[in-house]
């Protein structure tokens, strides 16, 4: 079983021929609105690529809650984990530039509420060798819970260290599984300016120290993994991006299911790295995840 403890927005999308440097006003050329959150795209990419999938987090009473559930709700994700609470939904306004390339602000809104109790909520279904996926649009401080929980009974922890909190350096050591990209596993690693190399280099460090598994994702150079002491690479497609936005989201979503249907970790990698890739193929976070049957077509 897959759960998915962490964030739902609303996505507030413009589209400029370039992004703007600070304090630039450029002209757009499009907007639009779709459902995103880390935690509900990861939920749905597991969904779509075929598991039952659990989301436990937290929408507002306002005219955002519905629609920010609604393609959740469609692929069948169970929706009993998330709770109603007064105040606004969280919301995202991102902007796309003409490369695909974006730039994000995130208004927590309802997701700022969870505490360790809804962690605990999230936990009480689980058992030995289920799967709990984490982000950081959430509180540290439930998040530490759930990891902390988690191990306790058992339940396979993936912590996808975005966004950057202050918290990512000591969280990310709590989980069984980090996923990171070349951003976030600086920060992890406290080494600025990484080659490839080098991020090799640290990748077997962090790893002797925790035994962890931990994955960097490289955007068009795939990624890049330590595991049981071995690195690992695998490829996604090469494509022309039409939005980034989501695409880390669709890779963590499409690993977790992979590894809770049995697949070998490798083939796993591979397949969440095709997910990703076509990810970037459409418009908007949610919309874009593929279907199962799209990816498996690619691999």
């Amino acid at each position: 079983m897959i759960t998915v403890f962490g964030s739902i927005n609303m996505d507030l999308i413009a589209t400029t021929d370039r992004l703007p440097k600070p304090g630039e006003t450029v002209a757009g050329n499009g907007f639009a609105t779709a459902a995103g959150g880390k935690g509900a795209n990861q939920a749905l990419a597991a969904q779509r690529a075929g598991r039952v999938v659990h989301m436990v987090g937290a929408v507002g009473k306002d005219e955002f809650a519905a629609p920010a559930l609604a393609l959740l709700d469609q692929a069948g994700t169970q929706l009993a984990g998330v709770k109603h609470v007064d105040g606004p939904t969280g919301t995202a306004l991102i902007l796309v530039g003409g490369d695909g390339e974006n730039m994000i602000a995130v208004v927590p809104g309802a997701n700022g509420t969870l505490t360790a109790s809804d962690a605990n909520r999230a936990l009480d279904a689980m058992r030995e060798g289920d799967i709990l996926v984490l982000q950081l649009e959430v509180p540290g401080s439930a998040v530490e819970h759930a990891l902390a929980a988690a191990r306790g009974k058992g339940v396979t922890t993936i912590l996808n260290l975005a966004p950057l909190t202050v918290d990512a350096p000591r969280l990310g050591r709590l989980a069984d599984i980090v996923i990171a990209n070349e951003t976030e596993f600086e920060r992890l690693a406290g080494q600025d300016g990484m080659n490839a190399a080098d991020r090799e280099a640290a990748l077997k460090l962090l790893h002797g120290e925790t035994g962890q598994t931990l994955i960097v994702t490289l955007g068009a150079e795939g990624v890049i993994a330590i595991r049981d002491g071995k690195i690992l690479r695998a490829q996604g497609l090469k494509i022309e991006p039409v939005d980034t936005v989501g695409a880390g989201d669709t890779f963590c979503g499409y690993f977790a299911a992979s590894l809770d249907e049995g697949v070998d970790f490798h083939k796993a990698l591979r397949r969440a790295a095709v997910a990703g890739s076509l990810a970037c193929l459409k418009a908007g976070a949610q919309p874009s995840i593929p279907l199962s049957a799209e990816v498996a077509n690619k691999i």
